[in-house]
């Protein structure tokens, strides 16, 4: 299935030339990555101490692009730069999925907006990279299948902060909105499951 992870190649070659300063200037690849989950965490108290300023969610789109930047950036150190560490290899799927987690669950404190569905959503997002997570514990490759994958979810949900902070969405479109993330983050977890005992046979 299509994602937007099939991207990320184009998406690094951009990045390459501030990756070597990066390097140059000392910075590890576990500092982005931890660097990265703390601000989203951060970003996330803010938005739901502060979500009826709903102009603030604007930050989501924002930080979810300069995110995605920063998770290019840090696989990059750690590839090309010999920096590869089981520590690491911990702290990038952690921090994924918290950093993921303080992201959407703001979402659920705007007015009218059906808390269960984001939870829902956050928890869908949670198994699907799991089973993601899961693929070489049966002798397969680490699944990146979508169609609702970390870059896909990334992009809904900023499209759904610029919709909140511009006024664009009511309540029942957000909440319609999030049932469509949750069929897709769903059958993404069916996709990576049935993908990777395609893949072992």
């Amino acid at each position: 299935m299509l994602s937007i992870y099939q991207l990320k190649p184009h998406f690094q070659a951009l990045l390459r030339p501030a990756v070597d300063r990066l390097h140059g200037r000392g910075v590890t690849a576990n500092q982005v990555t931890v660097a990265a989950a703390l601000v989203s965490v951060l970003l996330g108290l803010l938005l739901a101490w502060l979500s009826p300023v709903t102009w603030l969610f604007i930050l989501i789109p924002i930080w979810m692009l300069l995110r995605m930047a920063l998770n290019a950036v840090d696989g990059m150190l750690a590839r090309e730069f010999g920096q590869q560490s089981k520590l690491g290899a911990y702290l990038n799927e952690l921090c994924d999925v918290i950093a993921d987690t303080a992201l959407y669950l703001p979402f659920a404190c705007l007015p009218g907006v059906t808390p269960l569905l984001v939870v829902l959503v956050v928890i869908s997002a949670l198994i699907s990279e799991y089973a993601g997570v899961m693929g070489p514990l049966v002798g397969a490759s680490r699944r990146y299948d979508g169609p609702m994958g970390k870059s896909d979810r990334a992009f809904a949900f900023g499209l759904l902060g610029a919709g909140v902070a511009f006024h664009l969405l009511s309540p029942a479109w957000i909440d319609g909105l999030l049932l469509v993330i949750l069929a897709l983050s769903l059958y993404t977890l069916y996709n990576r499951v049935r993908q990777g005992l395609v893949e072992t046979r």
